[in-house]
């Protein structure tokens, strides 16, 4: 992945995958509908940031096959504020898919906010590093090529979540060089790292390879080595009170499709399940 700038163009392979999309969910929805389940037209998701992308680009393209409108709620996977996926859920709030981290929607499941047993893993998200567009293009292909790189830099930025967490007290020890770069090292509260690493504020930095990308004026140098690498994983499930559930699981049993696998891949992400075969 050196070098990356912006998603894959997947244009060429719209018709076909439309035509993958229908069959698909025509299928899924015709098994509900004949256990009995209630016909809809609406399929209601909650969602945070992370699978965005793929959901903005894959959600249009299920609607047009399945005359189905997407309603969507975003909102932050975890937290107390109003908006927040949680808060909603135990307000009463309904939903018929919910789209989040892996280990949120575990959560709710384990709250008995989402159905047991309908958690699908959609992709994981690689730790990426980025430079300002322009700039020379370290090596970080190897451990020592990493540590060399880490040394040399003038200043290293990371997010303020889990991944920024583990930069700063895993990362930087796994590497040996936690006292070397401490000084020159910093988390970024309440901007894009990539907006930072844009705007010259800092040399280096790091965040899921996800969020880097749609940022302009950076190149996404590649992801971490796998000794060291942390994913993120984006999973869906279907909520308890859902409207719709057979929507709902048209929706989940697409974005686990091998043929939604290359435009989830053209975001950054990494699919969980192989490309459907040309």
């Amino acid at each position: 992945m050196s070098g990356l700038h912006h998603p894959i163009d997947m244009g060429g392979a719209v018709t076909v995958l439309k035509l993958r999309i229908y069959t698909l969910v025509f299928c899924v929805a015709s098994a509900f509908l004949g256990s009995g389940a209630a016909s809809a037209d609406e399929v209601k998701v909650m969602i945070s940031g992370g699978f965005a992308s793929a959901y903005r680009y894959l959600g249009p393209q299920f609607e047009e096959a399945t005359g189905d409108t997407l309603a969507t709620v975003w909102g932050p996977a975890v937290g107390t504020a109003a908006n927040a996926i949680p808060v909603r859920l135990a307000r009463g709030e309904w939903a018929d898919v919910l789209i989040v981290v892996g280990y949120a929607l575990d959560d709710q499941i384990n709250a008995g906010k989402v159905v047991s047993g309908s958690k699908v893993d959609f992709a994981r998200s690689a730790i990426g590093m980025a430079v300002r567009e322009g700039a020379p293009q370290p090596d970080i292909s190897s451990i020592d090529a990493l540590r060399r790189t880490l040394l040399a830099a003038k200043s290293i930025v990371y997010p303020d979540d889990a991944n920024g967490v583990y930069i700063r007290s895993e990362l930087f020890r796994r590497l040996g060089i936690e006292g070397r770069v401490e000084s020159k090292s910093h988390m970024i509260p309440a901007e894009r790292v990539a907006s930072v690493i844009a705007n010259g504020e800092a040399e280096l930095g790091f965040q899921q390879i996800v969020e880097l990308l749609p940022v302009d004026g950076v190149t996404v140098i590649g992801s971490l080595p796998a000794e060291v690498q942390r994913y993120t994983v984006f999973s869906g499930g279907i909520v308890a009170n859902a409207k719709n559930p057979a929507g709902a699981q048209a929706l989940i049993r697409f974005l686990s499709s091998p043929d939604a696998a290359p435009a989830i891949e053209g975001t950054g992400l990494e699919p969980l399940t192989p490309k459907a075969a040309d």
